[in-house]
This record gives C-alpha cells, sequence and structure tokens, in this order.
C-alpha cells in the first residue's frame, strides 16, 4: 500500500505546508550556525545563500525585509534574522531552534578559550589558528558586500544611499541609528511620490531574484504570524520574565554590589541600547570594564575581540569573556574556574534573551505590513543603507588584518582610521589573497577555505618557532 494517512504519523514527522519538517530544519540550521563566522556580514551571506538561493526556504524581498526589521533593533541582527526566519518556517520553537542554535558554537568556543586564556594566558598555536581564520574570513565579508549588494542596490538611488551610508559610517563616523532614521526617511517619502527607484523589484537587476512566489513559504502571511494583542501580550510575559526574573533574584539575593548582580544589571542595559550592533557598543563596553569595574585589562579586552572575531557567531560574544574574566576574579566562594563559567553563561543569557523578545513581539506586525507600498521603499532605503555599513565593516576588518597599525586621522569633520603601509603584514595579505581566490575564482566551498587558511596559520607558526629553535 503506497498511500498513508497522515493523521496517524506523529506530529513532529507530518511537514509543515511548506514541506520543510522541523528535523531538516535542525540540520539545516546547525551548518548555518556552524559556518557563522566573519560578524554579521559573513553571517547575513551564509544565511542568504543557504536560505535564499540553495534551499529556497524563502524569497529575496522577504529575507531583505527581515533584515531591515533587525537592523532596527537593539542586539546581534544576524541573530535575530536567524530567529525571525526559524519563527516563519515553523512557529516559536523553530526561531528558538534557529536563534539558539546560531551562538551555540560562538558560545562553546568562546567559553573553551575563555579557560585557556585563565589557565595559561595567551597560546601561540592558538594564536596562529585566529591568524589563518581572519585571512578566510575577510574573504567572506567581502563576499557578504558582493552578494547582498547585488540583492539590494538595483538602481542608481540604492546606489547613492548605500554610498552615503558608508560615507557617513567611515568617514565621520555618524551614528548608525541616525544612518538608517534617514535611509528609512528618504524611502519612505520616495515611496509616497511613487518614484520607480523606491518601489519593491523597481529598477534594474531584479531577474536573478528569488521571488517570493517562488520559495516554499510562499508569499501569503503564515497562519501564525497574524497579529494579535492577546499573544501579544503572552509573549511579553513570558519573555520577560525569562530575562528579568534572574536579574531580580540574583539582585535581591546577593547584593548590587556582587559581581554577578554587577553582570546581570550592566549587560541587561547593554541588551537594550546595542543599536547598530557589537561595533557600536564595544567601545563603551570596554570603558566600563575596565576602567569602572576593573574586571580586565585594555589588552585583554582586545584579545577576547579577536577570539569574537575569528569564532562563529555573534561578535557580540565577545561579552561572555568579558563576563568570565569578571567572575573568575572575583569568585567568592567558588572555585575560579567555576564562577568565570557561571558569570559567562549569565552574560550570555542576559545579552540573548532579550533578542527572543523583540522578534517574536514584533515580527507578526512587520510581517503584516510587508505589502505596504511606502514601508517597503522605506525599508529598501534601510537595506541599501545596511550594504554602505557591511562595506564599512570589510574595510575595518580588511585594516585591521592586513595592518599591523592603523592611526586615527581627525580633520572635523572627519574621523577615520588610516593604515600604516609600512606596517603590512605580507603573510596575511598572502593568506587574504589565496582565500579570494579560493572564494572568487575557484568557488572554494567556505568550511574548505577556512579550515585551510587556518592550518597554513598553524604550519607559518610552527615553522616560525623551529626556525627559532
Amino acid at each position: 500500500m503506497t498511500n498513508k494517512d497522515t493523521t496517524t504519523m506523529p506530529a513532529a514527522k507530518v511537514a509543515p505546508a511548506h514541506g520543510v519538517t522541523f528535523g531538516e530544519a535542525f540540520r539545516v540550521w546547525l551548518r548555518v550556525a556552524a559556518l557563522s563566522f566573519g560578524g554579521p556580514a559573513g553571517q547575513i551571506a551564509v544565511m542568504h545563500r543557504i536560505l535564499v538561493e540553495e534551499k529556497r526556504w524563502i524569497g529575496d524581498a522577504r529575507f531583505l525585509h527581515a533584515l531591515n526589521y533587525c537592523m532596527l533593533l537593539p542586539g546581534p541582527e544576524a541573530q535575530q534574522l536567524a530567529t525571525y526566519i526559524g519563527w516563519l518556517m515553523h512557529r516559536t520553537r523553530g526561531g528558538i531552534l534557529a536563534g539558539g542554535l546560531f551562538i551555540l558554537p560562538g558560545v562553546l568556543s568562546i567559553m573553551a578559550l575563555s579557560w585557556i586564556y585563565a589557565l595559561y594566558g595567551k597560546v601561540g598555536i592558538v594564536s596562529a589558528l585566529f591568524f589563518g581564520l581572519k585571512a578566510a574570513v575577510l574573504a567572506i565579508v567581502l563576499q557578504a558586500v558582493i552578494r547582498v549588494g547585488r540583492k539590494a542596490l538595483r538602481n542608481a538611488a540604492m546606489l547613492g544611499i548605500a554610498g552615503a551610508a558608508f560615507a557617513l559610517i567611515f568617514f565621520i563616523r555618524a551614528p548608525f541609528p541616525l544612518i538608517i532614521l534617514a535611509a528609512g526617511l528618504v524611502g519612505y517619502i520616495g515611496a509616497r511620490a511613487g518614484l520607480r527607484s523606491f518601489e519593491a523589484g523597481g529598477g534594474h537587476g531584479s531577474a536573478g531574484q528569488i521571488s517570493d512566489a517562488d520559495s516554499l513559504l510562499g508569499e501569503e502571511l503564515p497562519e501564525h504570524a497574524r497579529p494579535g494583542s492577546r499573544a501579544s501580550l503572552r509573549v511579553a510575559a513570558v519573555w520577560l520574565l525569562l530575562w528579568l526574573a534572574p536579574v531580580a533574584a540574583i539582585v535581591l539575593t546577593l547584593g548590587g554590589g556582587n559581581v554577578y548582580s554587577q553582570i546581570s544589571t550592566f549587560f541587561s542595559t547593554m541588551a537594550v541600547v546595542t543599536f547598530g550592533g557589537a561595533y557600536a557598543v564595544l567601545a563603551y563596553v570596554a570603558q566600563q570594564a575596565v576602567d569602572v569595574f576593573h574586571w580586565l585589562a585594555p589588552g585583554e579586552m582586545l584579545d577576547g575581540l579577536g577570539m569574537a572575531e575569528t569564532t562563529p557567531g555573534p561578535l557580540i560574544m565577545v561579552l561572555q569573556f568579558v563576563g568570565f574574566l569578571a567572575a573568575y576574579r572575583d569568585p567568592g566562594g567558588l572555585p575560579p574556574l567555576l564562577a568565570g563559567t557561571l558569570g559567562g553563561l549569565l552574560t550570555t543569557w542576559v545579552t540573548f534573551t532579550p533578542c527572543f523578545l523583540w522578534i517574536f513581539l514584533g515580527a507578526p506586525y512587520v510581517e503584516r505590513l510587508r505589502g505596504d507600498r511606502a514601508l517597503t521603499g522605506a525599508l529598501s532605503a534601510i537595506t541599501a543603507a545596511v550594504v554602505g555599513v557591511i562595506l564599512n565593516l570589510a574595510v575595518w576588518f580588511a585594516l585591521h588584518t592586513l595592518f599591523r597599525d592603523v592611526r586615527r586621522m581627525e580633520a572635523w569633520p572627519l574621523s577615520f582610521d588610516m593604515p600604516v603601509l609600512a606596517s603590512v603584514d605580507p603573510w596575511a595579505m598572502a593568506l587574504a589573497i589565496a582565500a579570494m581566490l579560493a572564494v572568487f575564482r575557484f568557488n572554494v566551498g567556505m568550511a574548505a577555505t577556512l579550515a585551510s587558511t587556518s592550518a597554513a596559520g598553524a604550519l607559518l607558526y610552527l615553522g616560525g618557532a623551529l626556525a627559532t629553535g
């Protein structure tokens, strides 16, 4: 008998209308998480390649619509984008799966490296592996600029917005929220005025895009994505409780001066004000952690940033390293490593739990407004500005990967980093060029490129160690 009555099958085995089972989604999100190198730029590129181009779960327009919303939120936009798409595909449990798996490799790798750092300090071979990884990450970030740019920069107006956003954030250090707000306003006015450049799919270059109608999810609004006041109140209550109840319990039990109380309150605040991504807030976090709380030294903050830049997961995972060292050095009656582990995990909890709140609470309303012409124009312009911001991240990463010394140039209103050309790192340059050739010329997979450059970094370290005896 070939036909089976699906009503007799276990619920977990029956695929939703789009045909993607939860088990298949688990495997895909695990793959996305394992390849989530390169900060938000590389991570967005990975998700677009796998979810839109390869799996065709959603179309380009829906992907960019979700990305635009996530860029407006505090917190790591790539992790929130994964949560959003997971929620679209498989409701709340899908969002938890996607968002949770997205940060899991970073949690594990940063925790392991924090242990190594606390016990042994800087380990040469680990630094060498990171050195090699950075070359591949640079190629991945550049690939992200090209991939997202092809989809978003459909005409001269969008190119102009992207260029203006890059110039403002790189040369003038304009606040990220202000850039996004200005781009959204320009797009909204342009769409209301009926300018074709600001319409969805307007202009040129949209032929290669995957339409929502051709995706597995389709272009209709899923039943679970319909907003409602009772559902919104329930979501807000559950996630606020998960986020703030542990904070309140720690402060009331241990007192405001305890290191765990300081970690929970400080990083909960950071979770609300981290507009503009990790780079926009890390300077403030570093200043508070070093000068106010005295949790770590300035050089140690840079070491943690290096860990986060070259391991999978959001760059904001560096906060786990900060929380680890804070509790490790003030363990109370606990063994230092146990105290540090708890401090790191607490930091991660209060940093990422709000991200699920923003998505599960706001995404239904954002999905409902997807067909609004003026809003679509605003979000299209925001997408173009985001390309400029991603390009800024690519240039920033290239400067700090390829050059040992970078100086700040100040000439009002300009304020930007300028590389010291004599400080170029020839090995970093060679590995970066090799990684770019592998990615762009020979279409080598991301995992193979990362593994190859990482191994090359280790071989360079071992060769140098042998040469010096």
